[in-house]
């Protein structure tokens, strides 16, 4: 019987075991360069970090070029660098991209504001400043682009109504470590963002402390209800530095939140939120503002931006005038209020085929989501005597989850919402009066494997 003969790896041939290779992931191929000379030199083979290249560190033919380097080299340069960054790197340097080629167009003003990324050293330094750790997520951010310039308008979103304006500046790691909080109620917590009007800003959480989840992002909210100045609620904007920015910069590319005025508006669009009516078509979108709102009390500020448009093919015959507004006010515990009114925040807009009319009003409630639905009262401008109504969508107003904060004799409490208007000067409990409606028309580094 003729002995069996053992097929050794030097004996195969390059074509499969490339083929194979091509299958693993950067660490592994490192660890197969350890196994035998001949896995060290597939493993180094040119196409095969390429991808790895292109996956991690967004990089071109272009650029490879540009550097002299070859793929596998260029990886070594760029892990030697920004190696512990590697799960956040590509998913934030390519919404920092997607953001700044969407502001060049539409917002090219803000593109000026942005600074250059921090170092390694100077981002050591503030932790050791800070006494704080900081999350790899946000130094790896912050090693693309060391936020903003205190200027207006901030890149992370404004809100204009009359008499409230707020636009929050992404701060620089240095004024953000300024703002470090060391007192009780927002121990640990660094500043994210900043607005000059408001004073208002966001925070990240460095430890768990207090309620807070590490790496969360919030708005804190002072309980007003309670003596103790500490009692600090919290509205959640973020699970992670990473959760946080993706999400904003995703609104803002895709169209969700509208620019006015080279400015970024953070008002979201419910998807569906369109009631079409013969030639008029209404939209509407929504918008929470934190610093007008409260947990305790619960008072939840909500502003909502209200898009009537005729169409264009409309006949001339069908050009009107709004008379009325009616609304539905439907909130989380059930209880309903009407409301009805002339015209919208004082105006009685004519519409004409291709006319747009926006506006923008504000209400509060003490429950943190309901709805709101209706219509407005419309008459020909050819015949008074000819009325009717344009539906008004239903429209959800959510405020984001809230946390209050832990006490010594319980835990930190998690809020989630489950799933109002115009002014009013008859409305008896004074929702609508607070603020008058504005036209908007006028890896751990221990655990990197070694290159060879």
């Amino acid at each position: 019987m003729a002995a069996s003969s053992e097929l050794q790896l030097d004996q195969l041939p390059s074509d499969p075991l490339l083929h194979v290779l091509s299958y693993l992931s950067f660490r592994d191929l490192v660890h197969c360069s350890y196994v035998s000379k001949r896995l060290s030199d597939l493993s180094k083979h040119n196409p095969l970090w390429k991808r790895h290249c292109c996956k991690h560190w967004l990089l071109t033919d272009a650029e490879r070029l540009q550097r002299g380097l070859s793929w596998y080299g260029l990886f070594k340069l760029y892990f030697a660098d920004l190696g512990r960054y590697i799960r956040y790197y590509a998913e934030l340097k390519n919404a920092w991209e997607q953001l700044k080629s969407f502001l060049q167009q539409r917002c090219p003003r803000m593109i000026v504001s942005l600074k250059d990324g921090a170092t390694e050293a100077e981002l050591d330094d503030i932790e050791a400043q800070i006494g704080c750790k900081l999350p790899d997520d946000y130094r790896c951010s912050y090693r693309i682009h060391n936020g903003q310039k205190l200027v207006i308008p901030g890149l992370m979103g404004s809100m204009s109504l009359s008499n409230h304006y707020r636009s929050e500046v992404l701060l620089d790691v240095e004024t953000a470590a300024g703002g470090f909080q060391h007192r009780k109620g927002m121990r640990r917590s660094l500043p994210l963002t900043f607005c000059f009007h408001t004073g208002l800003s966001q925070y990240v959480a460095l430890e768990d402390a207090e309620g807070r989840r590490q790496g969360e992002s919030f708005y804190p909210c002072p309980d007003q209800t309670a003596q103790d100045p500490s009692a600090i609620d919290m509205f959640i904007t973020g699970s992670s530095f990473l959760d946080w920015f993706s999400s904003y910069v995703n609104n803002v590319v895709t169209g969700e939140f509208p620019i006015i005025k080279e400015q970024i508006f953070r008002y979201s669009h419910e998807k569906g939120c369109v009631a079409t009516t013969g030639d008029i078509s209404v939209s509407v979108s929504t918008s929470f503002l934190p610093e007008l709102s409260s947990v305790h009390p619960p008072h939840f500020f909500f502003t909502y931006r209200i898009r009537i448009e005729m169409s264009r093919t409309a006949s001339p015959d069908a050009a009107c005038q709004l008379d009325s507004r009616y609304w539905r006010i439907t909130t989380s515990d059930g209880n309903v209020e009407e409301v009805a009114g002339p015209g919208v925040v004082g105006e009685f807009p004519v519409m004409t085929p291709g006319k747009v009319h926006e506006y923008a009003s504000c209400t509060t409630f003490s429950t943190p989501s309901e709805f709101m639905e209706g219509h407005y009262t419309f008459h020909r401008l050819a015949n008074k005597e000819e009325v009717f109504q344009v539906a008004i969508p239903r429209f959800h107003m959510v405020c984001p989850p809230y946390r209050e904060p832990e006490s010594p004799s319980k835990a930190s409490t998690s809020h989630t919402a489950p799933y109002s208007d115009d002014e009013d000067d008859n409305d008896s409990r004074g929702r609508f009066g607070a603020l008058r409606g504005i036209n908007m028309s006028s890896l751990d580094s221990s655990r990197c494997p070694k290159f060879t």
